[in-house]
């Protein structure tokens, strides 16, 4: 039995602007050069207050994802709020950009799950 691959959501945090900004850059550089496939989205905050149906398929869609944004807590409520709210199945795993530094982000990104 084959399991599908982990997806990767990365945000840009392009409006509230409260990730460092080499971090994000960082971030993103690692991703590119990992070879994996990633969604990059500008803002899920945006997103969230957009009720953007992407947030809805990423939660419908099942399956391992790991999302580089914000405090967990920030992006659960986003989820929430965009009617998306995350499964508590472990399924999903939220890397802080705010506080862990880009290569410990890097490497929890490209680990298998």
């Amino acid at each position: 039995m084959s399991h599908s691959p982990t997806r990767i959501l990365y945000c840009r945090c392009a409006f509230a602007q409260v990730v460092p900004e080499t971090t994000k850059n960082a971030v993103l550089e690692g991703l590119c050069q990992s070879g994996l496939t990633f969604e990059c989205v500008s803002d899920l905050c945006e997103m969230s207050a957009r009720k953007d149906s992407r947030l809805k398929e990423i939660v419908e869609a099942g399956g391992n994802v790991k999302i580089a944004a914000c405090y967990p807590r920030a992006v659960k409520w986003l989820f929430h709020q965009a009617e998306a709210p995350l499964p508590d199945d472990g399924s999903i795993e939220i890397l802080n950009m705010r506080e862990t530094g880009p290569d410990e982000i890097c490497n929890a990104l490209t680990q298998e799950t």
